[in-house]
């Protein structure tokens, strides 16, 4: 069975819907949680989860909220759980404050893609080991075999395969990748793939996921929580709907 990883950014619809959220996502059979920390600037990010940021950050969601939610249901949360984001704020935390903290919400690992490597290696590796934490880097279909080794190797958790080369929720999305999914699939890479790719249904995540360990979903789940009076239960039977 693909692994399935859901994004969703915290502090929507509501601030204190996080937890919540969390259980929900477990509970609908997810066997990850990517939690997006709002930013005032998310360039990474596609016009969704743009819109999910700047919502969350009117609702008031800080660094700081979100550890203390986070802290609240630790013991409840059975799946790994990442936090995503973009550097500045965190080193506005204090980038080993902010792992301390990580460490202390259950928290199992990082993606922070404006985070260049070089930088990691030198300032930032020692402290996540530190504090058991696992760190993801991104790559693309542009990304040459020999960079794809060099984050694998800095990577921990899994590697994160993604296609910039495509709009979310393309229907050609699949059929443009497949030289790529295989040439990831060909190479000795030490983490697993875990592919996001703008899946929007079961047919989507089975397509994305023949050659890869499992897929992230994020901008179709966001949408349910941004756009559903009736969002619990629509996302929910969206999580199954991939499940199933």
């Amino acid at each position: 069975m693909k692994k399935l990883n859901i994004y969703f950014t915290a502090g929507i619809p509501q601030l204190e819907n996080t937890p919540e959220i969390i259980r929900l996502i477990q509970d609908s059979g997810a066997d990850m949680i990517e939690i997006g920390m709002p930013y005032s600037d998310p360039v990474a990010d596609g016009p969704v989860i743009q819109k999910a940021h700047e919502l969350a950050l009117k609702n008031g969601m800080t660094i700081e909220k979100l550890f203390a939610q986070l802290k609240t249901i630790r013991n409840e949360i059975r799946i790994p759980v990442i936090l995503m984001g973009y550097i500045n704020p965190v080193l506005s935390f204090g980038f080993e404050r902010f792992c301390k903290e990580c460490s202390e919400s259950g928290i199992s690992g990082l993606i922070l893609p404006d985070l260049p490597p070089i930088e990691f290696e030198k300032n930032y590796q020692q402290i996540l080991k530190k504090y058991n934490l696992n760190f993801t880097f991104l790559v693309t279909p542009e990304t040459s075999d020999e960079r794809i080794l060099y984050l694998d190797s800095l990577s921990s958790g899994f590697l994160y395969a993604v296609s910039s080369s495509s709009t979310t929720g393309s229907e050609n999305t699949v059929l443009k990748n497949e030289n790529y999914l295989s040439r990831l699939a060909d190479l000795p890479l030490k983490n697993p793939v875990m592919i996001g790719f703008g899946i929007k249904s079961k047919e989507n995540f089975e397509n994305v996921t023949e050659q890869a360990h499992g897929g992230i979903i994020g901008t179709a789940f966001v949408n349910i929580l941004l756009q559903d009076k009736d969002w619990k239960k629509n996302a929910i039977d969206f999580i199954h709907s991939i499940k199933a």
